[in-house]
């Protein structure tokens, strides 16, 4: 029989919808201006600070709609944002450091709702307000520290197999180092070892020195590298926002060099750049004690050795040989010792922590400099308008006696001021940078500003639904409404798929890519349409119109769609920011409309004349 559908394609067309009217229900609800309180070292709040936190608001008088420990996170919801941005001060002036408190706008859909996870769509940064970061990596640094441990490993690793070298050394002005040997045999034997235990590396005879050897970087390792510094500061940045207490970051790589970071709800920029920006680390080196501080000062430095200057103002000479790293430490927390002084407590890994064994085993009674290395930006760019690499600052600010051998846990003492050691834990606890990072733009949204997108974008997508719904109405009259319902529960679906997607977040552009998406169903829908007007005027009956209509249009519309699709897959492949977020709406209409306008209208008609006889179509 024509135009019947067995009884489960009905269930499942109903199942399909009542699954988007559910996940799009909690946008209806919006979201209350909140505030929200974690722990920084991975404890979680408790009744106390949840007490604290009641008592600091009462005691200000701050009406606050509800506050909840949940998650081993205190939730703070207010009724307008004026109160949430002063109770955001008042708690930054009362807790302690061990917790962050993060504003935020939280979902204010029913309990119910969020216990069978449902949750409204993530906001992007043009409709919630914030800063937006562009960061450059800067990539000649990260391959310098890359040749700069390449020789060092070198070294050891000749000297643990007992093979006698003269000198490795990275040669001038190039990207490789050059590794000369006392003898024929030892020559041979070095570059067969190092051949071995560095796969990726390549190796070059010196055709002008028969006891040397060249060694650089082959391409495929260097692209490795780059990757890893990209991929690597990503993750520390994103530890570094956890520090910040910001809610739903958003953090990707563009392109080959840069980061892209958005922080919504955030508009201290300062102090996101303070952290954010930074590149600190430090550097445990052996004082020189053989060589004089004065003369090294006016340039008579002995060999292996440099002058750094102490934050006190004078100079020392340390070894160029580091030590240890900061890419070793994976802890470290700010307080103070036994005699009321600022102290930094470190933890290392494994292989830190084995580093700094074996040379204070050595050095019982030998002084040891604890360097800290910071990337200021230079603010400066080239011709290109790429911005030119930043300025490292070195400053030795703790000299001390080891006085017994150390393992994965010391402390650090000279620093000036509690500010500066819980400052400087936070940076460390947070990561060093693989390479240093610049800022290359900047951009703040309001929050005014976004309330003005939302209802601007809002505005556009009523419009639009509201003038295809009058064209359709009057110019296929019953079928028009069937359509109507359709691209209405076609606009529900969209809603309710971007809701149940984790990271799918809607943007200015993603709501022109819903709008675009409303006009594609309907382009469905009129080829549908005009098919069946041709074949009823070829003299076929409305059921055998019907039916060929939708058959014959099916392909045309499959093919449309799907040339559509592999574009917005392409544009979500390639593109950030704003262009992936249209990509994403884009792609989630087109699979929604595919089958709101075939599917679910076919089913509404198949349920209204299916099996009946008809002589005229409302077309």
């Amino acid at each position: 029989m024509l135009n019947k559908y067995p009884m489960w394609k009905y269930l499942l067309v109903l199942a399909v919808l009542a699954v988007g009217i559910l996940y799009a229900t909690p946008n209806l609800y919006g979201r209350d201006p909140a505030i929200q309180v974690s722990g920084t070292k991975g404890t979680n709040a408790d009744l106390s600070v949840l007490d604290q936190v009641n008592k600091t608001l009462k005691d200000n008088n701050l009406t606050v709609k509800s506050t909840a420990l949940e998650d081993g996170q205190v939730l703070i919801r207010f009724t307008n944002v004026e109160d949430q941005l002063k109770a955001q001060d008042l708690l930054r002036n009362t807790l302690s450091d061990d917790y962050i408190s993060a504003i935020n706008m939280s979902p204010a859909q029913p309990e119910w709702l969020k216990n069978l996870g449902a949750n409204p769509m993530k906001l992007g940064l043009d409709l919630s307000g914030g800063v937006h970061f562009t960061m450059e990596v800067d990539m000649a640094t990260a391959m310098d520290k890359a040749f700069e441990q390449m020789e060092q490993d070198y070294k050891s690793d000749l000297r643990e197999e007992k093979l006698r070298y003269r000198s490795i050394r990275r040669v001038a002005n190039s990207d490789r180092i050059q590794v000369v040997m006392r003898s024929d045999e030892d020559r041979d034997a070095a570059e067969r070892f190092l051949k071995n235990r560095y796969p990726g590396n390549l190796f070059i005879n010196d055709s002008s020195n028969g006891l040397a050897f060249f060694s650089t970087l082959s391409e495929p390792k260097i692209k490795e590298l780059r990757d890893y510094a990209i991929k690597q500061n990503e993750t520390i940045i994103r530890n570094r926002i956890n520090q910040l207490g910001v809610a739903e970051p958003n953090v990707q790589r563009q392109g080959a060099e840069r980061i892209i970071v958005q922080l919504p709800g955030v508009q201290d920029t300062a102090r996101a750049k303070e952290i954010l920006g930074a590149t600190a680390t430090l550097e445990f080196r052996e004082v020189d004690q053989n060589a004089d501080a004065r003369a090294a000062a006016q340039g008579r430095v002995p060999p292996g050795s440099e002058v750094i200057m102490h934050q006190a103002g004078y100079p020392v000479v340390v070894k160029k040989r580091v030590v240890l790293e900061g890419s070793h430490i994976t802890g470290a927390q700010s307080g103070l010792d036994e005699y009321q002084r600022p102290k930094v407590s470190i933890n290392l890994d494994s292989k830190g922590g084995a580093k700094m064994s074996a040379f204070t085993k050595r050095a019982i009674g030998k002084p040891m400099a604890t360097v800290f290395i910071e990337y200021k930006p230079s603010g400066k760019v080239d011709k290109n308008g790429k911005a030119l690499p930043p300025i490292k600052v070195e400053e030795v600010i703790n000299v001390a006696t080891i006085q017994a051998r150390l393992n994965s846990s010391f402390q650090i003492t000279g620093i000036n001021t509690p500010a500066e050691a819980h400052n400087l834990s936070l940076l460390l606890r947070a990561g060093a940078l693989v390479a240093p990072i610049q800022i290359v733009e900047e951009r703040t949204v309001g929050p005014s500003l976004g309330q003005e997108n939302i209802q601007a974008g809002m505005t556009a997508v009523v419009l639009g639904f509201a003038f295809v719904l009058a064209f359709m109405l009057m110019y296929y009259k019953g079928f028009g409404l069937v359509a109507n319902l359709a691209l209405a529960a076609n606009l529900v679906m969209i809603v309710g798929v971007m809701s149940m997607i984790p990271g799918a977040t809607l943007t200015l552009p993603g709501i022109a890519g819903i709008v675009l998406t409303v006009g594609m169903a309907v382009d469905a829908n009129v080829l549908i349409f005009e098919r069946i007007r041709e074949e009823l005027a070829e003299g076929r009956s409305p059921q055998q119109a019907v039916h060929h209509g939708y058959d014959s249009a099916f392909s045309t519309i499959f093919d449309a769609n799907i040339t559509t699709l592999i574009a917005a897959v392409i544009l979500f492949s390639v593109g950030t920011g704003p262009i992936a977020g249209f990509a994403v709406t884009l792609a989630i209409g087109i699979l929604t409309s595919m089958f709101t306008a075939i599917v679910g209208t076919r089913a509404v008609i198949n349920a209204v004349i299916g099996g009946k006889r008809i002589n005229s179509l409302s077309i």
